[in-house]
């Protein structure tokens, strides 16, 4: 989707890698992979970037997004009534960018309702957290592709 452009500002959303060796091993193989027409910022701050970018955006990956901020309010374990303003509210922001967003934007996000419901309540929360974020913004996006086994199947708009 972004191989029109002869600049693109990836935004991974990952963990540093720390002293995690596997973890520093894949992002260094994921960034080997990159074009060189890439330049990487890792952030979370995904409404911010919407807000400042001349480039185009592409956000790698929501899942991983949610993942860090959830982390970051204690949600995993955690009452909901302490956390739960303030995931929407940087939920809002960063939908409220993405509507307002001048250049041509493409998020990665994962898929987390076709399999089974997770046996761990940190395991249906995230589900549940990145469901929600998927379908809303989907409903405010112009295109929604779904790619499984390497196949894009267009759900809203076009290629």
């Amino acid at each position: 989707m972004m191989a029109g452009h002869s600049r693109v500002r990836y935004v991974a959303t990952g963990y540093p890698a720390g002293q995690d060796t596997e973890w520093a091993e894949r992002v260094a193989a994921h960034q080997l992979r990159r074009s060189l027409k890439f330049t990487t910022e890792e952030t979370i701050d995904l409404a911010g970037v919407l807000r400042s970018s001349q480039d185009p955006i592409l956000i790698d990956c929501l899942g991983i997004w949610m993942t860090r901020i959830l982390d970051s309010l204690s949600a995993w374990d955690t009452p909901r009534s302490v956390w739960d303003a303030e995931l929407e509210l940087q939920v809002s922001e960063f939908l409220n960018a993405w509507t307002l967003v001048t250049v041509p934007v493409c998020a990665v996000s994962n898929e987390v309702g076709m399999g089974v419901v997770p046996d761990t309540s940190s395991g249906r929360l995230f589900r549940d957290e990145l469901g929600k974020l998927n379908t809303r913004i989907a409903a405010i996006s112009d295109n929604v592709i779904f790619v499984i086994v390497g196949i894009p199947q267009i759900l809203k708009g076009s290629l």
